[in-house]
């Protein structure tokens, strides 16, 4: 059997490697348009800001090294332009040489990647404009920034790779302003997760202008200039653009292959195309959600080194299946971790998908153990079967193990009764007794189970026009550092001694910091006859970052 391999990096190289531990005998030959075979793809940003410090590190395997061990027919520089389906064989150009030739193949798989976006936008070949999306784009913004010596960078796109291009940066002295045409930085998470990190990038220093394109690109003298749809302007020294990628179909759909509703090449559980000879991997395919169960494009590194290995499975007669893709990510931003599993609320929503959500804010570990940091959990699941359809973690330690936990409960199928009762690794410097996901899992069961009914940041405004009473149940010296317009301080242990204060005929929200003693506060009004309660989701510490704007307080852009 002979196999040909179009592309490299995650999916291609693992379809390989898989491929000769399955079948000694079978002819692999590999494609590969750029220089490198497998390189480490998502550590590419690090290099620049020179916490990978040598460039042999970003090379996970070399032509010479792989073709040995695998006994692969590697062609580096080898730009594959034409599949011909009808007589199984693909026409190549070698990039170095100038020659084209044919090659015959019984199986072929696809892992072409992707293209970055923006590259369209006018002004975008202009000198000190770059992507990142491969070593050769690393190393040109790398000898940028050494020769250079740059003062100021843009950022276009405020994503994960948009945050992690932007975090090296500043590692090289570099200030920093990132645009992105959304409402939010980092859209896998939803808004008020992202404002999380918009306060903290702002106590960085770090400028970010939100609803606001990018219109063009204009070299002025030694300076360039970015024109945003509002009409801004922004003089930067570089410009990198982070704005995500789209799959690089074009043999594909040339080829006659279904293209799906994402745009991206259709493949069938077995990630077979719509020609049975013909498999697909990595960035260039469109997945199915583990989630809502329809279409959707999620290019990430993990799924694709999976996929490569179960569509060499697929080749040698192993009938493996792909199972979808939850979406698992982690991005870290110089101290602070953001990760998510699942569908966020945006996704939920547009799906139809009946949810409910709940906060918590609890420690990296036990609260009298040095350096504690609190973690923002958002927690999304089925309101009836408490089912978990998605998780988004905010903070500074312990982030992405508490995702992991999460994102394997997703995969198992578990419920948020299931989170209450999971055996954690507990000692004071790694825990509490009660893990942040634990106690994700007892409040999210507490709303599905009826205990207390709660309210979320923003419905505040609506239920204020609704005869409701919001009461404040903490201290009078938190209370005075900030609170709700319109809440009156009660704390939580003077409580009952104020029950007379408490109207029976309104709407009662109860808040504190997180949500703790405003849930204490809930039953004993509950429990005193007082009905129509609501509790304030995540308190005090979600609704405040949530409602407050940071992108509008920068107003000179300019020189």
């Amino acid at each position: 059997m002979k196999v040909i391999i179009i592309g490299g990096v995650a999916g291609g190289a693992s379809a390989a490697a898989r491929l000769r531990r399955l079948d000694e005998k079978c002819e692999i030959i590999l494609f590969e348009k750029g220089e490198h075979i497998s390189f480490a793809n998502c550590g590419l940003p690090y290099y620049v800001g020179e916490v990978i410090k040598e460039k042999e590190k970003l090379l996970v395997q070399t032509e010479e090294g792989f073709s040995r061990r695998f006994q692969v027919d590697v062609r580096v520089c080898s730009e594959v332009k034409l599949i011909d389906r009808k007589q199984k064989s693909i026409k190549v150009i070698d990039l170095e040489k100038g020659f084209k030739y044919e090659e015959s193949y019984d199986k072929l798989i696809i892992a072409t990647g992707a293209y970055p976006v923006g590259e369209k936008i006018p002004g975008a070949e202009l000198e000190n404009i770059y992507t990142i999306r491969d070593i050769p784009d690393t190393f040109r913004i790398k000898d940028f920034v050494d020769q250079k010596k740059p003062k100021r960078a843009v950022v276009v796109g405020g994503g994960y790779i948009g945050l992690e291009i932007a975090e090296n940066l500043m590692h090289r002295n570099i200030s920093v302003t990132i645009v992105d045409m959304a409402d939010q930085l980092i859209s896998a998470i939803d808004k008020e997760m992202a404002s999380f990190v918009q306060a903290y990038l702002d106590r960085l220093g770090v400028k970010f202008y939100l609803e606001d394109g990018v219109k063009s690109f204009e070299q002025n003298k030694k300076k360039l200039v970015v024109h945003l749809t509002s009409g801004r302007e922004i003089e930067a020294d570089m410009i990198v653009l982070g704005m995500g990628v789209r799959p690089r179909i074009e043999l594909a759909e040339e080829a006659g292959l279904v293209i799906g509703c994402t745009g991206a090449i259709q493949v069938d559980e077995h990630l077979m195309t719509s020609d049975p000879d013909i498999y697909a991997v990595g960035d260039v395919i469109e997945v199915i959600d583990f989630i809502n169960h329809q279409p959707a494009y999620i290019p990430l590194a993990g799924p694709a080194n999976k996929q490569g290995r179960i569509a060499a499975d697929n080749v040698c007669g192993r009938k493996s299946k792909y199972r979808g893709t939850q979406g698992t990510s982690v991005v870290k931003m110089m101290e602070m971790t953001i990760a998510a599993t699942g569908n966020n609320e945006k996704i939920l929503k547009k799906k139809s998908i009946p949810y409910e959500k709940s906060y918590t804010h609890s420690g990296s570990h036990a609260g009298y153990y040095p350096e504690v940091t609190p973690i923002s959990i958002k927690l999304l699941f089925d309101p009836h079967s408490g089912q978990i359809l998605g998780a988004q973690a905010v903070g500074f330690s312990g982030v992405e193990k508490r995702i992991d936990v999460l994102a394997t409960a997703i995969r198992a199928n578990m419920t948020v009764f299931d989170l209450e009762e999971l055996e954690l690794a507990y000692a004071p410097p790694f825990s509490s007794a009660k893990d942040p996901v634990n106690m994700a899992g007892y409040v999210a069961s507490n709303i599905v189970k009826g205990d207390h009914d709660v309210a979320h940041w923003h419905e505040i405004d609506e239920m204020k026009g609704k005869n409701c009473v919001i009461i404040d149940v903490r201290t009078p010296q938190e209370f005075e550092e900030g609170s709700i317009p319109g809440a009156v301080n009660i704390e939580l242990d003077d409580l009952r001694d104020r029950l007379d204060e408490i109207p029976k005929d309104k709407t009662i929200l109860v808040y504190c910091k997180i949500g703790l003693r405003a849930y204490i506060a809930y039953r004993l009004l509950e429990n005193s006859g007082i009905n129509n309660i609501f509790n304030l989701s995540g308190g005090w510490s979600t609704y405040q970052p949530a409602v407050t704007s940071y992108c509008d307080m920068f107003e000179d852009v300019g020189v």
